[in-house]
């Protein structure tokens, strides 16, 4: 691609580009991938002329582009229309639905495969681990504890670094952007979902602090993204039935059912995962896409049921009790009184604290880690090396620090615990005594949780341990996130979260009449609206887990404390995710100073326009010279009395007419019907990620003089905005109806027809502070009173 079409030169369009990553190691491709990697990361890229054009999809950095969510109204869609009957709109919604069905059924396979992994490989482990340790092989046991997490480790890098790249991390930011109008290429593709199940047991067997639930996230949104696709010409697996998914309206609808069924595939919390959908990655909710979701999220339920119940027969391996989540882990009955509102009040303000703490370090070291990755797939190699060794280490070495606790008499779990899980971890203690920090730290995430939401547990943890516990855990869930395998934050979150709860009860539950296992559980709740600063979601989420509903005020409490804190500090971790990586993400507001503008003042020129009837050499140099998506189509006399804008035609389109070679020899109105030359399968969107491209079709001299009708095949009714309307106003029509293009006409008509189009770049705060400098004082900010603290401290 010409270094031309990598800027801005003739209108505010997004271009399209090659959609594709560039791959270390190809001279030219990887020096600009550094160099758009250091720009994403001090923020010069964002006020460049290439912002929206380039973003990291994973650990790579990637071209990306919009997507398009309005609908084509031209002569070939419309005489489609026209020819569906009452069957083509019944077989329309029953596909709509059984979708759903196969979407929500399909995720809950996968989180039962991930969860059914992680209990076996881990479990595994560690029973290999504790039977060492319990015949005083120390060394022994910390050899096979190291190797199994470095093996595992370096798995799960290598097959994210060399065959996926866009399945490391938690994949969040990538379907929060996705579903903001934003595509990547590779992020839902079939590769993807197999490294993100295979690659998301090996890092969290592998006793990283990392999580299963942004992955399941990621998961649902690949499978609902691929079933969408209607199909597959490269496996001949097309279906006439399917072609009505051929379009990003339909595939966003069903990739907002696929993020839903991902968190109730990780929680079992079906209500869960329609409003973390609804609260934290969808940017467009109906009510209609509400009753999908619910009975995608529905499925999953059902069928994780039905798995679970096979396991109970017990041809499940080591899956057990810890691995589709925690219920009944609190007393039945909660009691709770006035004395006991300023513990809890006390403990969602530092949860607020420690969340928009969190947020902070995690920023500053994903970016450090993002300089070490731009280096090479070595250097992402031996940065999880680094960490899972670290990690390892201090896992094995920390409860040493621990003192040995007699075991509790007539309790109804063995104590000490001999295999994979349990409270009470002998390590290296004697016989009747148990290790309680090992006992946090030598268990799945999943039953470290369970341990700590336990109820009558008062007595069963050091304050020291616990200390050491929070403390390792705060810190290796931010190291942990960030390495090139796919990770989550969501688990670790809730677990860091129990612990501090715990500590929060130990020190302050004198003046409270609560259990310790009941602060964990608010722990976890304060934590996560610290950071995540979600608040119906989590409570849900919480509820779910613990099926308590007697929490509900407590909870609700801790979470509205807590967002409030910490939104005076930073932003959620998602949008510093999605920041971070360089997508652009529109908000749902305007800001102030967008108001002192108007469209006219951001829409730069010239402008490239084809006429109705065109010659084929000029649309095949405008498409090879430039990047652009879209291009007014303007009739000019003799077809028109004068310049008259006639719609808007897409460069996909442009791509299926060229390719068809469907020329007329003269520069006459054509007088064939399109609709019997062409069908919407023609002009179906392929694929998250794949494009054709103009360097792809050959054309002969001869054909280069012929001329292409548009008239046929140009959306006759875009969404136009006169020059003179604000910026704002434009904004919130942009993001609202999901546009990639509007147009915008001048106020008199002595003019040209169409002055510019505005694009999802011309919005960026960045693009348009860069245009109008003086506007930079007057940019309206949150009030955020430790921003500069936290700054100036670290």
């Amino acid at each position: 691609m010409s270094r031309r079409s990598l800027g801005k030169t003739t209108s505010g369009c997004i271009y399209t580009a090659d959609a594709a990553c560039e791959e270390d190691g190809e001279g030219d491709e990887e020096a600009e991938q550094r160099r758009n990697r250091r720009r994403l990361l001090n923020g010069s890229l964002r006020q460049s002329n290439v912002t929206s054009q380039v973003a990291l999809v994973g650990t790579d950095v990637c071209r990306i582009e919009s997507l398009d969510y309005e609908l084509i109204e031209n002569d070939v869609f419309k005489q489609d229309w026209r020819a569906r009957d009452r069957a083509h709109i019944l077989r329309y919604f029953a596909l709509k639905w059984a979708l759903c069905f196969l979407v929500g059924a399909l995720t809950a396979a996968a989180a039962f495969v991930a969860n059914l992994g992680v209990e076996n490989v881990a479990g595994a482990k560690f029973v290999v681990t504790s039977n060492l340790m319990l015949a005083r092989r120390f060394e022994s046991a910390f050899t096979v504890f190291l190797v199994s997490n470095f093996v595992l480790t370096m798995f799960a890098t290598v097959l994210t670094v060399y065959v996926s790249p866009a399945a490391a991390g938690s994949g969040i930011p990538e379907v929060k952007a996705y579903l903001n109008g934003v595509d990547a290429p590779n992020i839902f593709s079939l590769k993807t979902l197999v490294v993100k199940v295979v690659g998301c047991i090996a890092a969290v067997s592998a006793s990283l602090h990392v999580g299963k639930a942004g992955p399941l996230v990621h998961t649902g949104a690949c499978i609902a993204s691929i079933l969408g696709q209607g199909g597959s010409h490269k496996y001949h697996m097309t279906c006439k039935w399917l072609r009505y998914f051929k379009n990003d309206r339909d595939r966003r609808d069903l990739v907002t059912c696929g993020s839903g069924a991902g968190i109730a595939g990780a929680f079992r919390a079906p209500v869960a995962g329609v409003l973390f959908a609804l609260e934290t990655v969808s940017s467009r909710w109906r009510s209609a896409l509400l009753w999908r979701a619910f009975f995608t999220t529905a499925m999953v339920a059902v069928v994780l049921r039905a798995l679970i119940d096979i396991c109970k027969t017990g041809r499940c391996g080591l899956f057990g009790k810890g691995g589709l989540i925690m219920f009944d882990v609190t007393s039945g009955y909660i009691n709770y009184h006035v004395v006991d509102l300023p513990p809890v009040i006390t403990l969602g303000v530092l949860g607020g604290v420690l969340g928009s703490l969190y947020n902070f370090f995690l920023d500053r070291v994903l970016r450090f880690y993002n300089l070490i990755n731009e280096k090479g797939q070595t250097y992402k190699l031996l940065l999880a090396a680094t960490v899972t060794i670290c990690t390892s280490c201090c896992l094995f070495g920390l409860p040493w620090l621990a003192t040995c606790k007699p075991c509790p008499t007539g309790g109804e779990e063995a104590c000490p615990s001999i295999g994979r899980s349990g409270n009470f971890k002998k390590f290296q203690c004697a016989m009747n005594e148990y290790n309680d920090l090992a006992s946090l730290f030598f268990n799945t995430n999943d039953d470290t949780i369970r341990n700590l939401y336990s109820a009558g547990t008062d007595h069963e943890f050091h304050l020291s341990s616990i200390i050491l516990f929070f403390m390792a855990s705060y810190f290796l869930g931010i190291f942990s996130y960030g390495l090139a395998l796919p990770s989550g934050l969501f688990v670790p979150l809730i677990l860091t979260g129990a612990a501090y709860g715990r500590l929060v009860g130990m020190l302050i539950g004198s003046q409270s009449t609560l259990d310790h296992g009941l602060f964990a559980v608010l722990g976890s709740a304060a934590l996560l609206g610290g950071s995540m600063r979600m608040t119906v979601s989590v409570c849900v989420v919480i509820l779910e887990l613990t099926n308590n509903l007697l929490m509900l005020p407590l909870v609700m409490l801790v979470l509205i404390i807590s967002k409030t804190v910490a939104d005076a500090f930073n932003a959620n971790v998602y949008d510093l995710l999605v920041n971070l990586k360089g997508f652009p993400f529109l908000e749902g507001h305007a800001e102030p100073y967008m108001r002192q503008l108007s469209v006219s003042d951001v829409v730069t020129g010239p402008l490239q326009t084809f006429n109705g009837l065109e010659k084929v050499g000029r649309i095949v140099d405008v498409l090879k010279t430039t990047g652009h998506n879209g291009f007014p189509v303007v009739d000019e006399p003799p077809f028109s009395d004068i310049p008259l804008l006639y719609g808007l035609v897409l460069r996909a389109h442009l791509l299926v007419l060229l390719r068809k070679k469907d020329f007329i020899s003269s520069c006459t109105a054509s007088a064939l019907d399109a609709s019997k030359h062409f069908s919407p399968d023609d002009f179906a969107k392929r694929g998250s990620g794949k494009h054709d491209r103009i360097e792809d079709i050959e054309l002969t001299a001869d054909e280069m003089e012929m001329f292409v009708d548009l008239h046929p095949f140009t959306n006759t009714s875009p969404y136009t905005v006169v020059e003179t309307m604000s910026l704002a106003k434009a904004l919130i029509l942009f993001r609202e109806v999901g546009l990639r293009h509007l147009l915008v006409l001048p106020k008199s008509s002595k003019r040209a027809p169409v002055v510019g189009i505005l694009t999802r770049h011309d919005f960026m705060p960045e693009h348009v502070l860069g245009l109008h400098p003086y506007l930079i004082k007057s940019r309206w900010k949150k009030v955020r009173f430790g921003k500069s603290a936290f700054t100036n401290f670290f």
